[in-house]
């Protein structure tokens, strides 16, 4: 399976999740289109919005994993990664929590204001959908990590924006729909989420570990060398 098609369906299954989360947010986002397919077009720059921005942060950390490939730390950086998911994934199972929320909503505020500001001064649901990129989301994250054992920086971009692809059905759906999956419902799917993480984590350990299993665990690739008499 191609990192793009895994990139895929991480978002698409993902976005399952993103809907309890991003949601509210995006339902709040107003429109002021009465004919409907001018409102379904908001909504699609919305979701578009996110997918640029998700394409951007995919650039960014691309240039950080192509060092990694350049110093042929790949495979131990795929298996950190996995043991990296596994933990997250553990964690929700069993409700611990790793993380410092005052300092990511420090980190994050300058984001939180522009997005206030855009939604209150009736900024382009474009725009709206760009700042929203940038808000906090374990998926993301999940992602990003993905991305990081890509080897250039063009291939974590399309890493990304396979991701944004797979959220852009389901999101599209909530946005235009308030009503598309109750809390019920989000409930039973988000405690799924963490056994599908940690068979994502597993796969990226099995995949640093060079087993010589076609997709699953392909060999490392040698890199040839040439001998001067």
């Amino acid at each position: 399976m191609s990192n793009n098609l895994v990139a895929f369906f991480i978002g698409l299954f993902g976005s399952i999740h993103c809907v309890g989360m991003c949601g509210p947010l995006a339902l709040a986002v107003p429109s002021f289109n009465n004919k409907w397919y001018l409102l379904v077009a908001d909504k699609l720059l919305y979701n578009f919005g996110r997918v640029v921005t998700y394409t951007f942060l995919g650039l960014l950390i691309g240039f950080i994993g192509r060092q990694l490939w350049l110093y042929g730390l790949q495979q131990g950086i795929s298996i950190l990664s996995g043991i990296l998911i596994i933990l997250i994934a553990f964690s929700r199972i069993f409700k611990i929590n790793l993380s410092n929320q005052s300092q990511f909503g420090n980190i994050l505020m300058p984001v939180n204001k522009l997005l206030g500001y855009a939604m209150q001064h009736k900024a382009g649901h474009f725009i709206i959908g760009l700042l929203n990129g940038f808000l906090p989301c374990g998926f993301v994250y999940l992602a990003l990590i993905g991305a990081l054992n890509t080897p250039s920086p063009i291939n974590s971009a399309q890493y990304m924006f396979f991701f944004g692809a797979g959220t852009f059905p389901l999101m599209l759906v909530a946005t235009i729909s308030s009503a598309f999956a109750g809390p019920t419902v989000r409930r039973k799917i988000n405690k799924g989420i963490p056994y599908v993480m940690v068979c994502l984590g597993c796969w990226f350990i099995l995949r640093g570990l060079n087993l010589n299993i076609p997709y699953l665990s392909p060999a490392k690739q040698q890199v040839g060398v040439v001998k001067c008499d």
